[in-house]
């Protein structure tokens, strides 16, 4: 057998300033051979990040190893002094990290960034620093390698700065590359892209890959193992399609049932008029200023026609770009159609009085896609959850105040009227989206994204209570997002939008069958979740 590139053995991580606390991480043991592709799955707080980050010794501040050892071939990395550890960092192991608008440097030009690596651990004139530098922005498939190298980071969308970060990474060639969460905020195809291209480099470098997930999909994908963390413990390990087909350890097995599936059957979809229309709507952003004036408008939303029915659930499924925010935010008003008609119960969007505009606003509610960013840091919950009631003249102050009490309650959130947005989990920040959309009674929700930044039990949670709410009070909702794992899950209806244009539209299930425009077809080839739902019933 190949002997391992890496072992980690008996680690353990802890909070410096709390040693009496349980620990992070403990007792951590596993190998990754040359070239393999190991997976370290588990949820927000599990300790995967920590595993990850002590390899090259970058654990924050506060935290510290208290025990255990990581070799690198046969050298302990743990016991080396912080000159030798840099020499490794880069050329011996490189990490990708979950966001790379916080890892790249703003204020440096992406040419200053690639050659930082290439000029500590290597003895290059400038001219082969930049052939290289080239030469690795190709492989990546950035469109102009040249306009890139003096570039800055916010001038890429999140997939390219991914491509980026791990040119950056991959032009030193380490034997073994750590990628912390790399696709996270990305929408499917980027993500898919990412991936592939990852997979691809390292291989023909001959890299060894440690993935730090919390995606099942990614790793009935591309892993061959798995090691699974629950609370900082080890709970299983072994072949991923083993683990995922047959799990042994209750955790293993709940993150599974997590994942989004087609139900048995479906309620029969409405009929009679639609509660909302959308008629040949196009959406325009203004063009950049420059030197000589303002550019164009960009057009991002062309023509683009949908319906909602009373108590129905209709997706917009698109990548990024692809428009189907920007619809969401024309449907409740919040963004200027160019072209076309907003229709919310027979009544035009831009044709409603005051008094209409007041009833529309009451009666359509819109849950964000961050709640943190959404939720007023300074504001207790049952203020925040109350703010749709204020202007509604047909409840008295105790009223609200029971609405208030009664719709936390039907988030599994009693008794957190007083709490701030900080004292809370991101779960349970969602669910104060949540309570805040129904609370007035709406007849239409817009979710962007809801599930989108959660993890998977939660968002299995998370999902459950909004098809709950939704049959208890019986809601239409248009569903906004890119996951298609989910949108087979709840959506009786969806619409596909490419380039700010509908490709395709039916029936969940007709789309996902027999889908017939390209570009549904790509996104749910690209789809994780869908593969590991497949591979776990297998």
């Amino acid at each position: 057998m190949t002997a391992p590139l890496l072992r980690v053995r008996n680690l353990r991580i802890e909070a410096s300033n709390a040693p009496e606390r349980p620990p992070l991480l403990a007792d951590l043991s596993f190998d990754v051979a040359p070239g393999e592709f190991v997976a370290i799955v588990g949820e927000s707080g599990s300790g995967k990040t920590m595993a990850a980050r002590s390899i090259p010794g970058l654990l924050p501040l506060g935290v510290r190893r208290a025990g255990g050892s990581i070799f690198l071939d046969d050298r302990e990395l743990t016991g080396l002094a912080p000159e030798a550890l840099r020499a490794v960092r880069g050329r011996e192991v490189g990490m990708v990290f979950q966001e790379p608008m916080v890892s790249l440097n703003p204020a440096l030009t992406i040419g200053r960034q690639l050659a930082e690596g290439l000029k500590l651990h290597e003895r290059l004139r400038d001219s082969e620093i930049r052939a290289r530098c080239l030469e690795m922005l190709r492989r990546v498939q950035i469109a102009d390698p040249e306009r890139c190298l003096s570039a800055y980071p916010h001038e890429f969308s999140g997939g390219m700065r991914q491509r980026i970060m791990l040119a950056s990474v991959l032009l030193l060639k380490p034997r073994l590359l750590i990628a912390d969460e790399p696709t996270t905020a990305l929408d499917t195809l980027s993500q898919r892209e990412v991936m592939e291209l990852m997979v691809e480099l390292a291989a023909q470098a001959g890299t060894a890959v440690l993935l730090i997930t919390h995606d099942l999909g990614l790793v009935a994908r591309y892993a061959r193992r798995v090691v699974v963390l629950e609370k900082g413990l080890t709970v299983e390990i072994g072949a991923a399609r083993e683990v995922l087909v047959a799990p042994h350890h209750p955790y293993t097995q709940r993150l599974v049932a997590s994942l989004p599936r087609r139900p048995a059957a479906r309620a029969p979809r409405p009929s009679g008029r639609p509660l909302l229309e959308v008629r040949q709507a196009a959406i325009d952003y203004p063009g950049k200023t420059g030197l000589v004036g303002r550019a164009p408008p960009k057009r991002v939303v062309n023509g683009v026609s949908l319906t909602v029915g009373t108590g129905e659930i209709v997706a917009v499924v698109g990548g990024s770009g692809s428009g189907k925010t920007t619809i969401g935010r024309a449907v409740l008003g919040l963004k200027s159609l160019a072209e076309g008609a907003v229709v919310f119960d027979g009544v035009e969007l831009a044709g409603m009085d005051r008094r209409q505009l007041r009833q529309f606003r009451r009666q359509a509610q819109l849950v964000f896609q961050d709640p943190y960013s959404s939720l007023d840091p300074r504001m207790r919950i049952g203020d925040t959850v109350g703010a749709p009631l204020r202007h509604n003249p047909d409840l008295t102050p105790a009223a609200r105040r029971e609405r208030v009490r009664q719709a936390l309650e039907d988030v599994s959130l009693g008794g957190f009227e007083d709490r701030l947005p900080h004292e809370m989990s991101g779960g349970q920040r969602q669910r104060v989206a949540i309570a805040r959309a129904v609370v007035s009674r709406p007849r239409l929700v817009v979710a962007d994204e809801p599930v989108s930044a959660l993890d998977m039990t939660i968002q299995r949670q998370v999902l459950e209570l909004f098809q709950r709410l939704q049959a208890q009070y019986g809601f239409a909702c248009l569903f906004i997002t890119h996951d298609l794992g989910v949108v087979e899950e709840i959506a009786d209806r969806l619409y596909v939008l490419a380039a700010g244009s509908v490709v395709e539209e039916g029936a969940t299930e007709a789309v996902f069958d027999s889908p017939r425009h390209a570009y549904t077809q790509a996104l749910l080839a690209a789809a994780p979740s869908r593969m590991a739902a497949a591979v776990s019933v297998a």
